[in-house]
């Protein structure tokens, strides 16, 4: 299952990206009272970091203790994240994106990165979104995605934001791509010379 209920009634939503075998974890706000809980999940759950988005609520030694980063993007409440957020956000996620592709070929399972607001629907869900139009997805269809699994997630000037996000990271694939298809150019290019027309023998000279 994708969601689980908390303590406080919400729910932990799981979003898993199609283009990656990273994943993500949203949440609402832990409190010291409810720490237990989501340790558990994230235990479970391999989380390596955890995003808080909003003022912290419970300190990070339990988290440090289990080597887990903890990294504060606060922003305000129903609100976009500036650039310098965005930033941050991107330097995680391609440090732990590069990370769950070797967990895949080494047989270990992959990171997890949690991310969490006060409710959990509106900055939390802005930054995933933001990864996966990153991973390749279209803005609508993530927020379509995102919402499928967490329900009421993003206000309308976060859809706006969203909808006209433009990528900063080159995808790896297409970098991939676009070398294949320069060396294949190149090597055509290189290979080709104009043929040497083919001349038909001459006809023998006729005897008399």
């Amino acid at each position: 299952m994708s969601r689980h209920s908390s303590p406080l009634g919400r729910m932990i939503s799981v979003i898993d990206c199609p283009n990656s075998s990273l994943r993500f974890l949203i949440l609402d706000c832990p409190t010291e009272s409810t720490l237990d809980f989501y340790m558990e999940e994230f235990m479970r759950r391999h989380v390596v970091a955890v995003v808080r988005c909003c003022q912290p609520t419970y300190s990070t030694a339990r988290l440090s203790e289990e080597n887990i980063q903890v990294l504060d993007l606060p922003f305000k409440d129903g609100g976009v994240p500036p650039p310098q957020v965005v930033r941050e956000w991107l330097d995680l996620i391609d440090t732990n994106k590069e990370a769950a592709d070797l967990a895949v070929d080494q047989g270990t399972p992959p990171p997890t990165i949690a991310v969490h607001c006060v409710a959990g629907l509106g900055r939390a869900p802005v930054l995933v979104a933001i990864a996966l139009i990153e991973m390749g997805m279209k803005p609508l269809d993530t927020i379509e995605f995102i919402r499928g699994k967490r329900r009421g997630a993003f206000n309308k000037p976060q859809i706006a934001y969203l909808d006209t996000y433009k990528r900063s990271l080159k995808p790896k694939s297409a970098s991939s791509n676009y070398s294949l298809r320069s060396s294949l150019s190149r090597m055509f290019k290189l290979g080709s010379k104009t043929p040497t027309p083919t001349q038909s023998p001459s006809p023998p000279l006729s005897q008399t």
